[in-house]
């Protein structure tokens, strides 16, 4: 199943791949969130429960972390855009990401499981 998670993050283009290895070591390491590949898309776990996954579109190179209980809280960097329950945190693969800001939004997360 590990390679299988690899080669999701390998295949992509460059600044992508660069991106997304990063936040896949971020949220394992540092958010201390477990992974695990299903449809595709890498998911990540806290407390054995669906916390998150990051999505990349090749077609529009847009890069997203959804975090499933999203709506539960309230961050000006957090959208629903029409979804229930989940809200997302865009990414934008040319520029830093803001782990502090990353990691308050994890931590408000962290409390509702």
């Amino acid at each position: 199943m590990q390679s299988s998670i690899d080669n999701y993050f390998i295949t992509l283009p460059e600044p992508y791949q660069s991106t997304l290895m990063f936040l896949r070591n971020f949220f394992i390491e540092s958010l201390e969130l477990s992974e695990q590949r299903k449809y595709n898309t890498p998911f990540y776990y806290y407390k054995d429960k669906w916390f998150a996954f990051i999505s990349y579109n090749p077609q529009t190179h847009e890069i997203y972390i959804s975090f499933v209980k999203g709506f539960k809280i309230n961050h000006p960097e957090l959208f629903a855009e029409g979804r229930k329950q989940q809200k997302i945190y865009r990414i934008n693969a040319k520029e830093d990401i803001d782990t502090d800001e990353l990691s308050e939004i994890v931590a408000k997360l962290k409390q509702q499981y």
